[in-house]
């Protein structure tokens, strides 16, 4: 697809004496969807672990490559289509999953309007556990759009499978079982201000909606009992003994998501996974880490194509999602520009900021010589110093 049309799009718009609606600039966009948003939310979106180095240093790790430009390559058409677990689809960008979209939008509706997104561009969108609407009703919502399901294992293995089954019923097409939160890391913002959804009984639409979960509570349970049962399940702390049990669950694609680490990632591999997604959770868990693309050359080498890597943390422009291709992604996820784009502009702002995404991603390739994301390996980056 000739995604960078989208430039040919908005500048006819502008002849017209449309300008565009929504921000480029991610900063930008950030600062104005935070002036959006309600206090309560404006640090749990975008605080991060300890003193925010790591979720800084994710952003920062990008300037540190740069794309050598290849001449006497150019091509009027660019092919940036990436196949995932027997699916083709027209770019590498997923929609990572966030736990608090749903909080995003002020219908309380972000998961729903997420997944609308991801029906508009086709882009993969990956649904978290902690929802504001059950699972069922955001697949019902947008039933073209591809749909992965996160899942935050509980202590619970009954509930564990129901929501993976019940994921499967929707027609969520993979499960992603994210590692690195079975304890909530430390997030001075937040502590600071007292917030944290889940305590007030946000976004555990999945867990009141579910069979298992409802005969945990008993019968019609006050606001407080649901809220302490959530407490009491959530988060087992997988190891290695868990995986297999995590493997008999479904047939579906399996991703495993936190992994930094190459022997973690060949472990996982022999233990029946069907992907592997590198990720530190945006700077959100643990602080001290570095940055996540730091890691991924590294995990990319050990899968040594046995399985798909997907990546986030820090991803902000369409050249960042091109340079992690090189590092050795074969997907690339966005979180938090799509939550601030949501909050500040609804479905055409999370649209736009795909669109917008894949435009630069796309030209950037046009110009730097790049026709296809199999021409973009570590030889098409140096390193610099800043």
């Amino acid at each position: 697809m000739a995604f960078g049309d989208y430039q040919i799009e908005l500048s006819l718009g502008a002849l017209g004496g449309v300008l565009p609606a929504h921000p480029f600039d991610a900063a930008d966009l950030e600062q104005r969807a935070l002036a959006a948003l309600p206090p309560e939310l404006q640090t749990y979106v975008a605080g991060g672990a300890g003193d925010e180095s790591t979720q800084r240093a994710n952003v920062a790790a990008f300037e540190r490559h740069a794309l050598v430009p290849r001449m006497f390559r150019a091509s009027a058409e660019r092919d940036l289509s990436v196949e995932l677990f027997g699916r083709r689809y027209d770019s590498p960008l997923l929609l990572a999953p966030v736990g608090v979209v749903g909080l995003c939008t002020p219908d309380q509706h972000g998961d729903i309007h997420a997944a609308e997104v991801a029906a508009a561009t086709g882009v993969p969108y990956i649904g978290s556990t902690l929802m504001s609407d059950p699972l069922e009703d955001v697949a019902a919502a947008a039933p073209e759009a591809s749909k992965w399901f996160q899942l935050y294992t509980p202590k619970n293995r009954d509930l564990a499978a129901s929501l993976v089954q019940r994921a499967e019923r929707a027609g969520y097409e993979a499960i992603v079982v994210t590692l690195d939160t079975w304890v909530p890391g430390w997030r001075p913002r937040d502590l600071a201000s007292g917030n944290f959804p889940q305590l007030r009984g946000k976004v555990l639409a999945n867990y009141t909606s579910d069979p298992v979960f409802q005969q945990m509570t008993g019968p019609d349970p006050d606001p407080g009992t649901v809220v302490m049962t959530w407490v009491g399940t959530f988060g087992h702390p997988v190891t290695w003994e868990d995986l297999p049990w995590l493997r008999s669950l479904t047939d579906l694609p399996l991703i495993v998501k936190g992994v930094c680490h190459p022997d973690d990632a060949r472990r996982a591999l022999d233990g029946g996974v069907d992907g592997i997604y590198c990720s530190n959770h945006g700077g959100r868990q643990a602080n001290g880490g570095g940055a996540a693309l730091t890691w991924l050359p590294e995990v990319a080498a050990a899968v040594d194509g046995r399985a798909p890597v997907i990546f986030d943390s820090g991803v902000r422009t369409g050249a960042d999602v091109v340079k992690a291709i090189a590092l050795g992604a074969d997907a690339v996820a966005i979180g938090r520009p799509y939550a601030y784009a949501l909050a500040l502009g609804g479905v055409a702002g999370g649209v736009h900021l795909v669109r917008s995404l894949l435009a630069e991603a796309d030209l950037v390739m046009a110009v730097d010589g790049y026709p296809t994301l199999a021409d973009l390996g570590p030889e098409a980056l140096r390193s610099v110093h800043l």
